[in-house]
């Protein structure tokens, strides 16, 4: 994996991200992904609404665990298509050395929607 910590980025670039808080009201299995994943739905409140996302998170958690569970999402990423699964919204985590991906989340409950700073 590249080292990007040593280029650096204006404040501006990182304002254009669309970091936001969600809550994940839905979860599916995804047996038509390459690899395993999970078929997210999570609502980012008003203005967004409920947004869908593949991840790649089977690894470490079930879909039993995550609902409910608040998630960060990137919002402006242009869709992605997975298979036959339109993706809205970008699932953050952090890659371990197995690959097995750790969710980031907020350290407690915020209202949904919020963009982190």
């Amino acid at each position: 994996m590249k080292n990007s910590a040593n280029e650096t980025i204006e404040w501006n670039d990182f304002e254009r991200v669309e970091l936001r808080v969600g809550t994940v009201v839905e979860v599916h299995e995804f047996p038509g992904a390459k690899k395993p994943a999970y078929k997210i739905f999570a609502d980012f409140g008003d203005g967004f609404g409920i947004k869908k996302s593949s991840a790649q998170i089977t690894d470490l958690y079930r879909p039993e665990d995550l609902v409910g569970k608040q998630i960060i999402g990137v919002l402006n990423f242009a869709p992605r298509q997975i298979g036959k699964f339109m993706s809205e919204f970008l699932v953050t985590g952090f890659v371990q050395d197995s690959g097995a991906v750790v969710l980031a989340i907020p350290e407690r409950k915020v209202a949904n929607g919020l963009k982190l700073a």
